[in-house]
Order: C-alpha cells, then sequence, then structure tokens
C-alpha cells in the first residue's frame, strides 16, 4: 500500500476546501440571484398597481366630474339662454332623474374608488330629491358604516334627513346625537343643531327653539346663525 505523505495529506485537505469554498460561492450566488428577482417582481408588481390604481382613479374622477355636470346644472324656464356646452332643464325631476342615472353608473362602474363612492352618495341625494326616500335610505345605509370617515358624515346626515322624510323620527334624532359626538369637517356642528331645530320645530317647538338658541349662541355672525334667528321670529320665541 503506497504511503501517503503529511505534505501531500494537507495539499488534499487544501484542495478539498477549496471545492467547499467553491461550491458555497456558487451556491451564495444562485441564493442571492433568486431572492434578487423576487424582489423585482415585488416591486414590479407594487409599481403596476400603483399605476393602475392612479389611472382608476383619474377615470373615475373624470367621470364624476361629468356626471355632476347633470347635478348641477340649472334648471331654466322656457326661453332662458342656456350656457354653452353645459345641460340645461326645465323641471327639477326631470335634472335629478338625469343625474341619478348617470351618477349610479359612475357607482357602479367605480365602486371601489372614493370618487365611486361619492358618485353613489350623491345619488342618493338625487333619490331623495325625487322623493323616492326608501330607495335613497337604500343607498346610504351600507355608507353609513364603512368606507371614508366623511363620507360616512354625509351619509349619516343625508339618511337622517330621509328618516324625517318618511315619518321616522327617532331613527333621525339617533344618527343626529351620532353626528354631534363625532364632529365632521364635511358636515359641522352648528348645521346638525339647525337640523334638530327643524326637526322638532312641528312636534316640540320649545325644543327646537332651544337648537335655534345653541346656533345663535355659539356660532353668531354667520349665515346660519341668521337661519336660526328667522326660524326663532316664526316660532315667536325671539
Amino acid at each position: 500500500m503506497a504511503h501517503i505523505s503529511r505534505k501531500e495529506l494537507k495539499k488534499d485537505e487544501f484542495r478539498e476546501t477549496l471545492a467547499h469554498g467553491a461550491e458555497a460561492i456558487s451556491s451564495h450566488k444562485e441564493t442571492l440571484w433568486q431572492v434578487t428577482v423576487v424582489v423585482l417582481v415585488v416591486v414590479c408588481a407594487v409599481l403596476g398597481w400603483r399605476l393602475y390604481w392612479n389611472r382608476l382613479n383619474s377615470r373615475a374622477s373624470a367621470a364624476l366630474a361629468e356626471a355632476m355636470k347633470i347635478y348641477d346644472a340649472p334648471v331654466t324656464a322656457n326661453g332662458d339662454q342656456p350656457v354653452p356646452g353645459e345641460p340645461v332643464y326645465h323641471q327639477e325631476q326631470e335634472k335629478y332623474a338625469a343625474a341619478q342615472q348617470a351618477l349610479g353608473a359612475v357607482a357602479i362602474r367605480f365602486k371601489h374608488a372614493h370618487a365611486g363612492q361619492m358618485a353613489g352618495y350623491y345619488a342618493a341625494v338625487s333619490l331623495e330629491h325625487l322623493g323616492r326616500y326608501q330607495d335613497a335610505a337604500n343607498r346610504l345605509a351600507p355608507m353609513v358604516k364603512g368606507g371614508d370617515t366623511q363620507l360616512q358624515a354625509l351619509a349619516r346626515f343625508e339618511l337622517a334627513q330621509v328618516n324625517d322624510a318618511m315619518g321616522k323620527p327617532d331613527q333621525a334624532v339617533a344618527l343626529y346625537q351620532e353626528l354631534l359626538n363625532q364632529p365632521s369637517v364635511f358636515v359641522p356642528k352648528p348645521e346638525v343643531l339647525f337640523a334638530l331645530g327643524d326637526h322638532y320645530r312641528a312636534s316640540n317647538p320649545q325644543q327646537a327653539a332651544k337648537y335655534y338658541q345653541e346656533v345663535k349662541s355659539e356660532y353668531p355672525n354667520t349665515g346660519l346663525a341668521d337661519q336660526a334667528d328667522q326660524r326663532l321670529q316664526m316660532l315667536g320665541k325671539t
């Protein structure tokens, strides 16, 4: 049997170490490449989603703006000169029927975009103007429970108005109280107080006067305070 010298044994160990090192480096490079590919895929997916979402929001905003031209269109008498390029209607019912259809379509098409949700809100308000209170309530109820907090406040206030119109005073007052407990930029406190005054004006003049007085004392020198003063004069509470 051939004798292996210590020197040769050390050479073999050195070669084996080099082989293992080369294998480890190769494996590390392969792992690094796999991680890089995964990171690139994730980054591309995120950028792609952001691009898609931005485009979707842009389209939704444009569609909402177009539908709101109908909602904001003037109602003019026959013979009045229309504004060039703008829709004109001769009856409120005609205008809000067209607005409800246009806004409802935007709400369905862009239901996940903020502009689409706002379209749904204005579609409900259009239904309210048409006297279709139950249909309006059905649209508003889901908005009160979820979504953007400011949109929730708008929907809650409008649903309270609808409940008043439908002869559901308890539900209306509960919604107004929620708005007082959770102030909103879109539905400020004086507007809610004034609405509560209107709510009680026929059934409980004393309670109505209390809310009108609160508007006058807490928010003087405002248009709403002037309206509250007019209401108080009508009630004989000045």
